[in-house]
């Protein structure tokens, strides 16, 4: 590097307070990143080239440790029921104390952008200690024009060997996360795993994004010939980037969306899939981009004889990860952008086998399931979790959300009032009975209920109205088990299913009190009846 790019640089480090950083690397190609990470034994390789990394204790995302400043601007704003507050003093203790832990410590920084809509692109300059978050988050993001002049209008920091103190940072624990949304910082310590800066981007565009008219959502996109475009709302685990990735169909994007007045585009260039289990014969396009040179594969066990990764082995945790750019995915749209959406899905994993695995959602009811978030977490996913527990995320993404749900709520529901979007519950979770007894709904069964709803083919078929949650469903599709359907018949004791879905029903009763003073009776009235029981 010539000295007056050099200069160039360390001024640019030093509006954030890194003024001592002894090697920079600064926007680096992914081929010398990988390159890096290999030379500084941060990872090992597949015998395909993929790159293999640990996140040590963190192997997930640090929910209770994510912190926003708290002051003039953010406090009317921030919902804070969902976000723990930080002072002002301990973020800018935090941010010197980080400052100083990176003095003559090498560096790498990447500039990229989030958003593939310029009207609404964030130009993002993400400063890191490790070269494997460096690839990363290149993945993750998207190239810069490199003839435009870039500006950096939010900016991360991201130490993983630094140690936050709760006494002198106002932190929970060692690891941090916090947020400065009126600077457009972001610090992010004592945690390895790489997914927090994705979703840090993501959390500040959901509060950026709202008051520029666009919806922020966390859902996957893809897009037919016919140019109708698809949206997918899930938590993690429904299968948002296994059904998107649709050989059949081009995809927009697995993960990160807005929605504009222009349609749908992709905040992000690149893709960050769950690969435990991952199969070649049902997510080939996934397992093909999961094996390619230079993605990285995140505490993914190799097999030590032949370097082959064991997708199968989830000895070290569920959460295995590979990230890699989209266009490892070969019919990917280029541009990031699709129309506006013709069919909006929110999938659930109903781990209790209670929910049909599709219901078609009036406009109230995809209000209420946006803002419940309904999936389940099953045995052997976290620690300590022995039996199927409900989790409600509100709009699919709580952990994301700066503002109250109702924010992103009434902005959904004027888009789909607007363009008549039909929307759908898919349940990917189990049938004939809950987790350990009845059986996951297959990928095949749920792609070709999507293809029946973009299709059209769901509007021309009879229905009956589910008794617990007042849906319709569909009593027949092509290509999928009759029996399938109605989730009740599928179950071997009917009184088995009726108590297991008056649990369920009550979880939902008792979550959605959250919000009971937030929206109209129109949507209050929208949830689940238990009409069995009265009848």
């Amino acid at each position: 590097m010539d000295q007056a790019k050099s200069a160039i640089i360390r001024a640019e480090l030093a509006k954030t307070g890194l003024r001592w950083a002894n090697c920079v690397s600064w926007n680096d190609t992914a081929e010398t990143l990988y390159d890096a990470a290999l030379l500084r034994g941060e990872g090992e390789t597949t015998d395909g080239g993929a790159l293999v990394v640990g996140t040590g204790q963190h192997t997930g995302r640090s929910p209770k440790d994510k912190f926003i400043v708290r002051d003039e601007a953010t406090e009317d704003r921030i919902w804070w029921q969902n976000n723990a507050p930080m002072t002002r003093e301990h973020f800018d203790r935090l941010r010197a104390d980080m400052m100083a832990h990176a003095r003559l410590m090498p560096i790498f920084v990447q500039d990229l952008i989030a958003g593939a809509d310029a009207s609404y692109a964030l130009p993002t300059r993400v400063v890191t200690e490790q070269a494997w978050h460096a690839l990363f988050i290149r993945h993750l993001l998207r190239q810069p024009d490199q003839d435009a002049e870039f500006s950096a209008q939010l900016t991360i920091i991201d130490l993983p060997s630094f140690k936050a103190d709760p006494a002198r940072h106002g932190t929970r624990s060692e690891t941090v996360i916090a947020f400065d949304l009126t600077q457009k910082l972001v610090l992010i310590g004592g945690t390895h795993y790489a997914g927090e800066i994705k979703k840090a981007v993501f959390t500040v565009l959901n509060d950026l994004l709202p008051d520029r008219g666009v919806l922020p959502m966390h859902c996957s996109a893809n897009t037919g010939n016919d140019g109708q475009t698809a949206i997918f709302f899930g938590l993690s685990g429904t299968g948002k980037t296994t059904l998107s990735t649709d050989p059949r169909r081009a995809l927009v994007g697995d993960d990160e969306h807005g929605w504009s007045t222009d349609g749908v585009f992709n905040f992000e260039g690149g893709c960050y899939a769950k690969v435990a289990d991952l199969s070649p014969d049902s997510e080939g396009d996934i397992h093909a981009a999961a094996l390619r040179h230079g993605t990285v594969l995140e505490n993914v066990v190799l097999d030590e004889k032949t370097r082959q990764p064991v997708f199968s082995n989830t000895s070290k945790t569920e959460n295995t990860r590979a990230a890699y750019p989209i266009e490892a995915i070969a019919n990917a749209v280029a541009s990031g952008r699709g129309p506006v959406p013709s069919a909006i899905f929110m999938l659930t994993a109903d781990a209790f086998g209670v929910l049909p695995p599709v219901a078609v959602l009036s406009p109230d009811e995809a209000m209420y399931h946006f803002l419940a978030g309904y999936t389940a977490k099953v045995a052997g996913t976290e620690r300590g979790i022995n039996e199927p527990q409900a989790t409600f995320s509100a709009c699919f993404g709580a952990p994301f959300l700066p503002r109250h749900p109702s924010v992103y709520g009434a902005m959904l529901r004027e888009l789909i009032n607007r363009h008549s979007v039909p929307c759908y519950l898919v349940n990917t979770g189990w049938t004939g009975g809950g987790y350990g007894v009845g059986k996951r709904i297959s990928i095949a069964a749920s792609r070709a209920i999507l293809a029946a709803a973009m299709s059209g083919a769901l509007d021309k078929t009879a229905m009956r109205r589910d008794p617990n949650f007042g849906f319709q469903v569909p009593l027949s599709i092509d290509g999928v088990n009759q029996e399938l359907l109605d989730p009740r018949s599928a179950w071997k004791n009917d009184a088995a299913y009726d108590l297991a879905a008056s649990k369920l029903v009550s979880l939902f009763t008792r979550n959605f009190e959250t919000y009971a003073n937030e929206v109209g009776p129109d949507i209050r009235g929208a949830g689940p009846s238990m009409l069995i029981a009265a009848e």
